[in-house]
């Protein structure tokens, strides 16, 4: 028996530490889901390192959003239809083409079988059924309408899937050129210029200075071409980094937010994202102070998550929720004006809804837009990269046949 440190949370967000002796890791993690918990770290006491959940569980990952939707539909139907739910969950698991998934599944019925709830058996599989699906399957079972809660978290599953299709197909036409672009331009500045540069010198032509700055980009490119794909990774991976630490994750979110353009479309993004998780969670019965926990974990802004916490505050010594989001600048006044609607008609969820559509609408306009005003912005500099290519190539010659 060895003492472990352990950190986890349980269903509703709240954060437990604490020290415990176990035979291992292992065994102590399989302690903490019996009691409701998720696991976030385990560590030895006095040892080195420490032992994530990552570690110690096997890896579940690699389900697709398309897989958990259709799943998910599937198993309202046949809750609806009478089916008993280990039968549901037997059929599904045999269906599943996805290996991982299907692992996940038949984890899933051992645990319903041996007598776990729905919910808790889908929580000890955080990387596949997220908090949001849990607290909604722990609703749906609560009160009885496990079908309809599964069938409404499938539309919600949908419409966001959809939405960030949209989102991402908008980028691709300029992902594309932008690529072809670089492509081009590495291959000439690798392969051409070194051909032309010793056909100049050849001929003892003149170089101007952009051709000569030319030969210096390529010759630098041919002999460091690897110091570049180096500088690339290591900053990628040292941007990656901070931005998972507390503080750099602050600063990143901030200057993402301060952007001119992707920062208010990152905002709307945002609160689109909010106001629909906030609506399903309500709309299935979840406490307020609940769902806006969730709803606060679920959040990768720090400014926005900061601003939820304060209204969370606010609402547990009994005020509205929509007076500290009215308060709030990150928050733009609709939310709080349309919140005081929702609250004053005990329609909340249907005013978060549609709030979300809203902010999802405003989105994919802002895209749409950036995405028009690009095209001809990379038309442009790829216009004048070739230009700028194409001169210092026939400066050299011209130079030369105005000699004779």
């Amino acid at each position: 028996m060895s003492l472990y440190r352990y950190t986890a949370k349980d269903l509703s967000g709240k954060k437990f530490t604490g020290e415990v002796e176990a035979i291992d890791e292992k065994a102590l993690v399989t302690t903490l889901q019996g009691e409701g918990l998720v696991p976030i770290e385990v560590r030895e006491r006095n040892a080195q390192g420490s032992i994530t959940i990552e570690k110690v569980l096997p890896k579940t990952g690699g389900v697709s959003s398309s897989e958990i939707v259709g799943f998910t539909r599937q198993l309202s139907t046949m809750i609806s239809a009478g089916l008993p739910l280990t039968d549901a969950l037997v059929i599904l698991e045999k269906q599943a083409k996805n290996k991982h998934f299907a692992r996940v599944l038949a984890e899933v019925v051992a645990d319903v079988e041996g007598g776990t709830s729905l919910s808790a058996a889908f929580a000890k599989h955080p990387r596949v059924f997220d908090i949001i699906y849990v607290k909604l399957v722990e609703a749906g079972e609560t009160g009885g309408v496990l079908d309809k809660i599964l069938n409404k978290l499938a539309e919600s599953l949908e419409k966001e899937r959809e939405f960030k299709a949209k989102t991402r197909g908008a980028f691709i036409y300029p992902a594309i050129v932008v690529v072809v672009m670089i492509i081009v331009m590495s291959i000439m500045m690798i392969f051409v210029i070194p051909k032309l540069t010793s056909l100049y010198t050849e001929i003892g032509a003149a170089l101007p200075l952009p051709t000569r700055i030319l030969i210096v980009m390529s010759n630098f490119m041919r002999s460091f071409w690897w110091l570049l794909i180096m500088m690339v990774i290591a900053g990628t991976y040292s941007f990656r980094t901070y931005s998972k630490t507390v503080r750099g994750g602050q600063i990143v979110s901030k200057f993402v937010l301060w952007l001119p353009i992707w920062g208010k479309i990152r905002k709307t993004l945002i609160l689109a994202q909010f106001t629909r998780t906030l609506g399903l969670l309500i709309g299935s019965g979840i406490p307020i102070i609940t769902a806006l926990k969730v709803v606060a974990d679920l959040l990768a802004a720090p400014t926005y998550k900061e601003g939820i916490e304060f209204a969370i505050s606010r609402v547990e010594r009994g005020a509205p929720l929509y007076q500290p989001l009215a308060a709030s600048p990150d928050f733009p006044p609709i939310i709080g004006q349309m919140i005081r609607v929702g609250e004053e008609t005990g329609k909340m969820d249907e005013v978060l809804i549609r709030l979300s559509v809203y902010f999802e609408a405003e989105s994919e306009n802002l895209i749409r837009n950036l995405t028009t005003a690009l095209e001809p912005v990379i038309l442009v500099i790829l216009g004048a990269g070739v230009g700028v290519l194409v001169l210092s190539i026939i400066l050299p010659i011209y130079n030369l046949t105005a000699q004779f």
